[in-house]
């Protein structure tokens, strides 16, 4: 058996921050002398439906101690969705109906299922309107846990009180509600993102508070979207979601920058055949398909992409559109505008360019005004993304 020690360095090995130091370790000695697992928590708030990639970085670190034999706790934050996490935020986050909710809680655990393992033995689901939906006198009980200067200490409280920004009441309360969870659930460790450190060491003061053990905290780095700067989220619209298509999937690993290629392989835990960038990243794309789909709809989804972005074949759904002319023949750069919701400055620019396809034979640059035929029913490009299938009505 290995000694606490040496696991706690296992787990720590890809941590941003293990806190306290030696924290995690301590909790292992103490477990082992009990003849028990670890309480490992991970709380997530069901404020949008999909789980995307940047969360399964900390889903990950939650099967490493599954595999070896400590219970996952995942905890729905149905009551704290109500308020809305403020971190990184430099406002108000709306609240969501209830509705919403309980439509975003359940998708998690399905998607949460595709890296955590569901045995009854190391998993647990918990929803924290279970003991948030509390008496008055014990909401006062935790909001005397901690001051108010503490609580503005954090960044982003801090950063909007000093330029006046309002900050809510409720929004105050969220640190403590999260860190009560950790309490209600008995959490001996707690993971979570660098952008989540103030709330989980947050979380040991109130356990103190409640004169439980302090849970050790171990922090994740945070993995940027597929524009390789901002944290990815699916509001900035460089998400990857787990329950993407296979060729979507594909296609935005494709967009990601060459710089950002180390952190995603690092952070996902995939390994890095090296060599050309291009190929890195095709190596990246094809593990990230395999992991939620498959190895067959990893090739698929390659296979694919180089139909419509290397040999510029069209794919298998095309969007069709009719439009309408005078008479023939017919001014092409008036029916790429139509068609493709541009200017016809610029379907002329692509055109001088060569960038216009029909059936993907290039159209002579000079053709600008063409006889019904040569697009009625065919397939119309142009760059090297946009389709349509082109239907011609003759007024």
């Amino acid at each position: 058996m290995e000694s606490a020690g040496s696991t706690a360095a296992f787990l720590e090995r890809n941590a941003a921050e293990s806190l306290p130091a030696g924290g995690l370790e301590k909790r292992l000695e103490k477990a082992g002398e009990e003849g028990r697992q670890l309480r490992v928590k991970l709380g997530l708030d069901p404020t949008a439906p999909d789980i995307h990639l940047g969360h399964t970085v900390v889903l990950q670190k939650l099967r490493e101690f599954q595999d070896l034999g400590h219970r996952v706790v995942l905890i729905v934050g149905d009551y704290t969705a109500r308020v809305g996490d403020p971190s990184g935020r430099s406002d108000t986050r709306p609240a969501l109906s209830g509705e919403a909710i309980e439509a975003n809680a359940r998708s998690y655990e399905e998607q949460a299922f595709r890296i955590l393992d569901p045995d009854g033995s190391l998993y647990e689901l918990r929803f924290n309107g279970e003991w948030l939906d509390m008496p008055m006198a014990d909401l006062f009980r935790l909001a005397r846990t901690t001051t108010v200067a503490q609580l503005l200490d954090r960044e982003d409280f801090s950063a909007r009180y000093a330029s006046g920004a309002p900050i809510s009441i409720l929004e105050l309360l969220y640190p403590l509600m999260q860190g009560y969870d950790s309490v209600a659930v008995e959490a001996d460790v707690e993971i979570g993102g660098t952008d989540q450190t103030f709330n989980l060491l947050l979380g040991r003061e109130v356990q103190r508070a409640y004169d439980q053990p302090e849970q050790a905290v171990l922090t994740l780095p945070i993995l940027p979207g597929i524009d390789g700067t901002e944290k990815m989220s699916k509001t900035k619209g460089n998400a990857i979601a787990v329950n993407d298509p296979p060729g979507e999937m594909f296609g935005r690993t494709m967009r990601l920058p060459d710089e950002a290629m180390d952190t995603w392989f690092e952070l996902l835990a995939i390994d890095d055949p090296g060599g050309e960038p291009r190929e890195r990243k095709r190596s990246l794309g094809r593990a990230i398909v395999e992991r939620f789909h498959g190895p067959e709809a990893a090739t698929g989804a390659e296979a694919a992409f180089d139909r419509q972005f290397v040999d510029h074949e069209a794919p298998e759904e095309i969007e069709e559109v009719t439009v309408e002319v005078d008479g023939e023949p017919v001014h092409l750069p008036a029916v790429l505008a139509d068609a493709f919701s541009v200017s016809r400055s610029e379907a002329r620019r692509l055109l001088g360019q060569g960038g216009v396809r029909v059936d993907g034979d290039p159209l002579d640059p000079e053709a600008i005004d063409v006889p019904a035929a040569t697009l009625d029913g065919r397939v119309v490009q142009i760059g090297r993304r946009q389709f349509r299938r082109v239907q011609v009505k003759v007024r």
